[in-house]
């Protein structure tokens, strides 16, 4: 039997990878492979982001997508770049994505379904705030060859078999899990690789951060602000770029509540639930944290259309549960 050596720090993502699939003596390789892929097209897409401002990317397109947002041009190169790679990959047979209305179908005698937002707080391009790229696996229900189905891709969140997200910013950083813990890899650009440099990392169970976008206290419901004002008299940090994942990442380093709740003019949130709330409710698990939407485990939420949204309770488990008795 072939001697399994744990991956330590400064060891690449596809060596880091290669050795996971060794624990799983009847993995074929297509989920590493995907995984590789996913981490290839956020390379490329690191290179057109750090060339923001230098040539004509910034900017709104005149573009909505299917949310009703305006389209960034990066939020279009990005989606084209994600789903290039995933395409040419063969290993999907399916992906959705934030920026499309319809379900992409691409390989129908392939097992994974892909759903994403390519560019996370695009908003922030133009500015130079951190964005990021976050990402969702399923495995189809149906059987290979067959058209995939609405069952094959509405599933629950606690069906997932991988998720993750890379962060643009002071620098580049794939954070991802397949239910066997968190890890993070930073990018080195010299080498063109993603090396280990946060090895399992665990979210505190307490925090002194709160995230949430405080222009909207007068629409929350009472409970909410409750927990607000309480946040204040604990003389808890306020902390919101704008950007989920730079809100989210730094939360599960340091300790700290992400909340985008419901309100008057989101009545049912914001967050779309398939591949935004769900990718990082199974890392904030999967780290010891926990993610809601305000009475229900985020992940056992079944969801009934591709781009529904939800209202979103996420980070160190403590503060989340804190959060919630205000609630309930």
């Amino acid at each position: 039997m072939q001697k399994i050596i744990a991956p330590s720090i400064g060891t690449t993502l596809d060596r880091f990878i290669k050795n996971r699939q060794l624990h799983f003596p009847y993995a074929t390789g297509e989920l590493s492979q995907l995984l590789q892929d996913i981490a290839l097209a956020c390379k490329i897409l690191n290179r057109d982001v750090n060339k923001a401002g230098l040539v004509d990317i910034n900017g709104d397109l005149g573009n909505f997508n299917i949310q009703g947002e305006a389209q960034q041009k990066l939020d279009v190169i990005a989606d084209d770049r994600m789903i290039r790679a995933l395409t040419n990959g063969g290993q999907v047979c399916a992906i959705l994505s934030e920026e499309r209305d319809e379900l992409i179908e691409v390989n129908n005698e392939s097992h994974y379904i892909v759903a994403m937002d390519p560019l996370d707080g695009s908003s922030n391009i133009d500015v130079g705030v951190s964005i990021g790229t976050i990402f969702s696996i399923y495995r189809r229900l149906s059987e290979p060859g067959e058209p995939v189905n609405t069952k094959d891709v509405l599933q629950k969140g606690k069906n997932q078999i991988a998720a993750g997200y890379v962060l643009y910013g002071s620098s580049t950083m794939l954070v991802y899990t397949t239910g066997y813990g968190v890890n993070g890899f930073t990018y080195e650009p010299s080498l063109g690789e993603f090396v280990l440099s946060h090895q399992n990392i665990r979210s505190p169970e307490n925090g002194k951060i709160y995230s949430i976008n405080e222009g909207g206290y007068r629409s929350f419901e009472n409970p909410i602000r409750e927990y607000i004002n309480f946040c204040k008299d604990q003389k808890y940090s306020a902390r919101y770029v704008g950007s989920l994942v730079s809100d989210f990442h730094r939360n599960l380093i340091k300790g700290g509540i992400y909340i985008y709740p419901k309100s008057n003019q989101a009545p049912h949130g914001k967050l779309r639930l398939m591949y935004e709330a769900n990718a990082l409710a199974f890392i904030a698990e999967q780290s010891g944290g926990m993610a809601s939407d305000g009475c229900t485990r985020i992940m056992e939420i079944q969801p009934i259309e591709f781009h529904q949204r939800s209202p979103l309770f996420i980070g160190s488990k403590n503060m989340v549960i804190k959060a919630l008795s205000y609630i309930d």
